[in-house]
């Protein structure tokens, strides 16, 4: 997404209207995507922030009824993560502590000169910038973890070495081995190595380092127990995560295939018992 392409539309509050009109004037002057609406109060501003949508919002200090850190509370219930810039002129450490405390973004002094609506418009565009991204980036993962959640299977991320330490396991993990994701994470409770059947476990092993040493994808198919004491056949798919030429992690897919084998395995069996003796 092109951030620096959007409209970034900023609600300025300050009781004398006509330096919040010069503000709009400049800010607008020095970026074309700004488009500045005003308020002379922190109730109608918290109006407009509920009825309207937002990029960002300045506020002075000193207004009737209340003041800006006061408006900064009210708007952080209904908005925690729009960005809200306190632009004042007056200055303390106690007001900026207090503005922090309350989770200002940013906390800027009015000065005299046409300077400061260059520095304002560069604060408003970093921190609506910023804004956008973590929200997109949340967007992504809440789409991930939904894609993740409805696989037929368990998505993991584990250490490389014969326990398979676990790092991230999706919610499947329950479902496949019985186990709740945090019993085998840091192989809290278990180990996912202790899950697979001993005498597939070296074989299970060598397949993927060696895998790993090309730097391939690979697959492997392997017995394990589950909590319950269940027997399961699984096909696991993964690739590992390298740094520096190490493998860091190792990321992928394990799926429940015991139907697929048991239907093979009678096939076999069939076959067997229908080939006549030459």
């Amino acid at each position: 997404m092109n951030f620096r392409a959007e409209e970034i539309r900023v609600l300025h509050v300050d009781d004398d209207s006509e330096f919040a009109d010069v503000v709009a004037t400049f800010l607008e002057r020095e970026d074309s995507r700004f488009r500045v609406q005003t308020a002379a109060t922190a109730t109608n501003g918290l109006k407009r922030v509920s009825e309207d949508r937002f990029d960002c919002v300045i506020s002075d200090y000193n207004m009737p009824g209340q003041n800006g850190i006061e408006f900064l509370e009210a708007v952080r219930e209904q908005h925690p993560g729009l960005p809200f810039i306190l632009y004042t002129g007056k200055g303390s450490e106690e007001i900026a502590s207090e503005a922090i405390s309350a989770g200002v973004t940013d906390y800027i002094q009015k000065g005299t000169s046409t300077e400061q609506y260059a520095v304002l418009a560069n604060r408003i565009t970093n921190a609506v910038e910023k804004f956008r991204a973590q929200r997109a980036l949340t967007e992504r993962t809440r789409r991930l973890e939904t894609l993740i959640s409805n696989l037929p299977g368990m998505v993991y991320r584990c250490m490389n070495n014969k326990n398979w330490t676990m790092k991230f396991l999706s919610d499947g993990c329950k479902k496949l081995t019985g186990y709740e994701p945090e019993a085998l994470i840091d192989d809290n409770k278990v180990s996912f190595g202790e899950l697979i059947f001993p005498e597939d476990r070296e074989a299970t092993w060598d397949n993927i380092q060696n895998a790993l040493k090309r730097e391939e994808p690979y697959q492997v198919t392997y017995r394990i127990e589950t909590a319950d004491g269940e027997k399961k056949w699984v096909w696991e798919k993964g690739r590992g995560i390298f740094e520096e030429g190490e493998v860091k992690f190792i990321e992928g897919l394990i799926q429940d295939i015991t139907p697929q084998k048991f239907m093979e395995q009678m096939y076999e069996n069939v076959l067997e018992h229908n080939v006549n003796p030459t």
